[in-house]
């Protein structure tokens, strides 16, 4: 089923060094393999997306929050590299 594509002409200018390079055989193959590309590229996006969706329902999930001090937090990451160094 042929189909015709418009390029621009840096994108017709591209496909032309793709095939002289020797990497492709013809215009047709590099249009393929950009195919491919974009649609692994796009399979890849979707995984990544239904992740984040997956990771956001899991922290809704996962109960209120709960308050967080970066000031405790820091008081008691002091505290237990004290312990530390007295045990050690």
């Amino acid at each position: 089923m042929p189909t015709n594509v418009n390029l621009s002409p840096q994108l017709e200018e591209l496909v032309r060094q793709k095939v002289a390079s020797g990497l492709y055989t013809s215009a047709s193959e590099v249009v393929r393999e950009a195919l491919r590309l974009m649609d692994e590229q796009d399979r890849l996006r979707a995984v990544k997306l239904e992740q984040l969706r997956q990771d956001i329902q899991d922290g809704l999930d996962s109960g209120p929050a709960t308050p967080w001090s970066a000031d405790e937090a820091k008081q008691a990451g002091r505290q237990r590299r004290t312990e530390r160094l007295r045990e050690g």
